[in-house]
């Protein structure tokens, strides 16, 4: 039995290197001399070039195309199989919802190592010869399937080191009516982008290459069918990366404060339970333990039934907003609204309003609502609160006093002291005048629309207001809802479900994002029970102290 054993390790090691290595080339056609320096010389002069091997497109940005890239069907089949045997895991932010694989870097798959080697050494070699670019040897690369109602929104990819971003499609024959195409931007004088130029419909065995730059703004367009998988190999060759131009700012949102209209406007609109003093403390109480609330049947429904019709019986004129890479939603020019949505919108901005949300909220968007001031007093006065967390369980000795330092959503202990932080924007916004403010639209949502987290995503101290009307039979999985987020984080805080006629109120403080879902095609099951309908509308108010 002794003799036996140590000859067992030999076979399992001959084994392991029977494990053939699989050799591939990828297109013989692009490696020619002639070809290859005509390629080269259309990227330096930035001309485009068009060949049955390779196809080079300058507009909107430097991008290429190269058709049957391996030449053989046994290997890609045998990459295929490989690739769908991994395991996938769900990615899903603001900007995209698909399943991605493990990173291919270190796997060990016969298939799977073979592209890597002829990508990131024979491939890269090529396109650092065509283009002029030192190209690491850095290996960044992974395998994604988009299935029906996944997408990625428009970004442009640019993060440190990547310096050309590259696709390779394993797709059956693929319709373009099925989606998943790649879809490219222009961009306006700002290098912001516009509008799609440009669709690459994805086909089997076709490596796309493209610069990533300021302008290289792409997407995924949502995939509509139930049936196929995109499936694709993507990642990036790096290398030094271009000079971006100066951040661009967009023009300041105008805030405006109150307008003069007393509580009379709220016995006409609002339900009149909510103008109860004592159930208005309850809110109060139940707002400044959560930092949120949603108030149901919030409007009379005389006046509710009033607002939908008028919305239902169009008239309005809407006005997409974007740009594409911060939003794509639908906005009313309040010039155009029918006087009913005009009422409306004034209920939002009167001063009456303003004492109501103060009421229900604790924040002092009201000169008569009591001052930081008095609350400071009252807290000498009662318990020694010196840690935020004491204040927030303060409430019990007064709970009709409003909080300053209660906790707003995304909040941790330390709070109160980033209220004092010598931080710009939250700062400068409140000392610019100690009046409170608001600022709001009426919005119209539909399939396709979205609000993406950006770079210059503004993070203050403030009260979100929500009144959505029209999502009769909306469900969570069509999108369309109002997320937050811990700053740098993907893991949700809250979500805001679009109910109609409920209010939702939100207190975010500088550490917390939102966004609004990308809503899917599957939110086109809403025509079935209401035929008329196309997606549905917001009134979206945010206040300031």
């Amino acid at each position: 039995m002794n003799g036996k054993r140590p000859a067992e390790p030999n076979p399992s090691r001959t084994g392991k290197k029977k494990k053939k290595e699989v050799m591939v080339e990828f297109s013989e056609a692009v490696t020619e001399e002639i070809l290859k320096k005509q390629v080269a010389e259309a990227w330096s002069r930035r001309t485009p070039f068009n060949h049955e091997a390779i196809v080079m497109d300058m507009e909107p940005f430097l991008h290429c195309i190269i058709p049957n890239f391996i030449p053989s069907q046994h290997f890609l089949e045998g990459l295929q199989k490989e690739l769908l045997n991994l395991d996938f895991h769900e990615k899903y932010n603001d900007l995209y919802k698909f399943q991605q694989s493990d990173d291919l870097k270190k796997r060990k798959e016969p298939h799977i190592c073979a592209l890597r080697k002829i990508l990131f050494e024979n491939f890269r070699a090529w396109l650092s010869d065509i283009s002029k670019i030192d190209l690491e040897s850095t290996i960044d690369m992974s395998c994604a399937k988009y299935e029906f109602s996944d997408a990625l929104l428009c970004h442009d990819d640019e993060l440190e080191g990547r310096r050309v971003a590259f696709i390779l499609y394993l797709v059956p024959p693929w319709d373009r009516r099925w989606g998943g195409t790649l879809d490219l931007y222009d961009v306006d004088e700002h290098f912001q982008p516009k509008q799609i130029v440009k669709s690459l419909t994805p086909s089997w065995n076709t490596l796309v290459f493209f610069e990533v730059s300021p302008v290289s703004f792409h997407q995924v367009s949502e995939v509509l069918s139930k049936e196929n998988s995109r499936l694709s190999i993507s990642g990036w060759f790096h290398g030094p990366s271009l000079t971006r131009p100066p951040n661009y700012f967009e023009p300041v949102i105008p805030r405006s404060p109150h307008i003069p209209q007393d509580h009379e406007i709220l016995y006409e609109w609002i339900n009149p339970t909510y103008l109860d003093m004592d159930y208005q403390i309850q809110i109060q109480d139940e707002f400044e333990e959560q930092s949120e609330i949603l108030l149901k049947e919030f409007l009379k429904p005389e006046k509710f039934v009033e607002v939908c019709e008028a919305l239902e019986n169009g008239g309005v004129k809407w006005n997409s907003r974007g740009p594409p890479n911060k939003r794509f939603y639908e906005k009313a020019e309040e010039s155009t609204l029918p006087d009913i949505l005009k009422d409306c919108m004034a209920l939002f901005r009167s001063e009456a309003m303003f004492l109501l949300l103060s009421n229900f909220t604790g924040l002092k968007l009201h000169f008569l609502a009591p001052s930081e001031e008095d609350e400071m007093e009252d807290s000498k006065e009662g318990e020694a609160a010196s840690a935020p967390d004491s204040t927030e369980e303060g409430t019990s000795s007064s709970s009709s006093e409003p909080e300053k330092n209660q906790a707003a959503i995304g909040s941790s202990s330390h709070q109160s002291d980033e209220q004092t932080d010598p931080e710009p924007e939250g700062n400068e916004a409140r000392k610019e005048s100690s009046v409170p403010t608001c600022q709001g639209e009426l919005r119209h949502w539909k399939t396709g629309h979205y609000t993406l987290i950006h770079d210059n995503s503004k993070t203050e101290f403030a009260l979100d207001l929500l009144l959505s009307c029209g999502c009769e039979g909306w469900e969570p999985e069509y999108g369309g809802f109002t997320s937050y987020i811990a700053k740098g984080e993907d893991e949700e805080l809250l979500t805001v479900n679009p109910e109609n006629n409920s209010l939702a109120l939100v207190y975010r403080d500088r550490e917390t994002l939102k966004f609004v879902k990308h809503i899917n095609h599957r939110s086109l099951e809403q025509k079935k029970t209401f035929p008329n309908r196309t997606g549905f509308w917001d009134f979206s108010f945010v206040y300031y102290e």
